[in-house]
């Protein structure tokens, strides 16, 4: 009837999810990983954007 949640690996980030028993150190490691993820999406970002350039200046914008 009810399906159990499974255990989520250490360290995963849920977003939105309550931050109160958390501890310092705890959310200073979360902030990092955060950090660290949103240096990676920029990243990404910038390299489609550098493609999308690219094709825009061989085929002009469309």
């Amino acid at each position: 009837m009810f399906e159990e949640e499974e255990p989520r690996p250490k360290g995963e980030i849920v977003m939105g999810e309550d931050l109160y028993d958390f501890s310092l150190e705890d959310l200073r490691e979360r902030i990092a990983k955060l950090q660290a993820e949103i240096a990676r999406v920029e990243q990404a970002l910038g390299e489609k954007r550098s493609g999308l350039d690219a094709a825009a200046a061989i085929f002009g914008k469309s």
